[in-house]
C-alpha cells in the first residue's frame, strides 16, 4: 500500500492537517486518467523512502474523463493526498494559484502529471532553500549540466528558445528556461505573489518569476533531468500566441502599477 511519510500522526495513522508538513507537491491535471496513477505511486514510493513530511495535492481542470476517480480511489488509501476541483477548465496558471492558495507545507513544489522530471530531483533545489537562503529554485533544461534525456522535436526547440529570448527581452529575467515545470518555492515568500498573478494559462512561469524577481525574491536555476512525453497539453501552434499576448500584458501591466496587492 502506498503512504506518504508524515511527521505527526494522530491515533489513527492520519496526519493531523498540517502539522510538521515540510513539503506541499502540486500537481494541475487535465484529463490525465493514464499518467496520474503511475506518477502519484512514484511519488508516493520517493516520500516514503525518503520520510519527507509532505502532502500531494492535485487540481482536476475540468477534466472529461477518469482523473477525478483515479485521483479519489487513491487518496482512500494514501492519507495526504487531496484532490481539488476547478470551477471548469480554467488553465494551468489558475490551477497552479488554486492548489497554491490550498497548500500547508513550509515549500511548495510545483510539478507536471507526466514527471517529466522525475522526483527525485527536488534533492537538487532543496538546498538552495534549506541551506542558501533562497526563496525559489526552478528546474532548467537549459543550463550546463542539465540532462534531456528525451528531447522535444526541432520545431518545438526552437520555439521554445525564441520563447525564451523574448520573455529575457520583455521582462528583463535572466532564467535560460522558465517553462520546465518543476519549480520548489518558498510558501511565505511566494503567497504574496500568488494573490496577485492572473495568468491563467502556460505562461504562468514567467508572472510569479517576474513579480518575485521584482521584489527580491532570491531564485535559483538548478540544471535537471528532463525527459519529453508525446502527450504535451501544449498546443504550440495556438498557446504560442497566446503565451506572447500574456508576455506583453504582464510586462504593460507590471509597468503600469497594475500588480498592487488589494488590502
Amino acid at each position: 500500500m502506498s503512504h506518504f511519510s508524515t511527521a505527526s500522526e494522530s491515533s489513527t495513522g492520519r496526519a493531523a492537517p498540517g502539522a510538521g508538513l515540510e513539503l506541499s507537491i502540486i500537481i494541475p491535471a487535465y484529463n490525465e486518467e493514464a499518467r496520474i496513477a503511475p506518477t502519484l505511486q512514484a511519488i508516493a514510493a520517493f516520500l516514503h523512502s525518503s520520510r519527507i513530511p509532505a502532502e500531494v495535492l492535485v487540481v482536476d481542470d475540468g477534466s472529461n474523463d477518469g482523473t477525478a476517480r483515479c485521483v479519489e480511489d487513491m487518496a482512500k488509501s494514501v492519507p495526504l493526498l487531496r484532490l481539488i476541483h476547478n470551477p471548469g477548465n480554467r488553465g494551468k496558471g489558475y490551477s497552479i494559484r488554486h492548489g497554491f492558495a490550498e497548500s500547508r507545507g513550509r515549500r511548495v513544489l510545483l510539478t507536471d502529471a507526466d514527471l517529466s522530471t522525475p522526483i527525485e530531483e527536488i534533492h537538487k533545489l532543496l538546498p538552495f532553500l534549506v541551506d542558501k537562503g533562497f526563496g525559489g529554485a526552478i528546474g532548467s533544461r537549459a543550463v550546463d549540466s542539465s540532462t534531456v534525456e528525451v528531447p522535444q522535436g526541432w520545431l518545438r526547440r526552437t520555439m521554445g528558445k525564441t520563447f525564451n529570448l523574448l520573455v529575457r527581452m520583455l521582462t528583463g529575467l535572466p532564467f535560460r528556461d522558465t517553462q520546465c515545470g518543476f519549480k520548489l518555492l518558498d510558501r511565505e515568500a511566494f503567497l504574496p505573489i500568488f494573490r496577485v498573478a492572473r495568468v491563467d494559462r502556460f505562461s504562468y512561469d514567467v508572472e510569479i518569476l517576474m513579480l518575485a524577481v521584482r521584489r527580491g525574491i532570491g531564485i535559483a536555476e538548478i540544471p535537471v533531468i528532463w525527459r519529453n512525453s508525446p502527450q504535451s497539453k501544449v498546443n504550440f501552434a495556438s498557446d504560442s500566441l497566446q503565451m506572447l499576448g500574456d508576455i506583453l500584458r504582464m510586462a504593460i501591466r507590471e509597468r503600469t502599477g497594475g500588480y498592487r496587492e488589494s488590502p
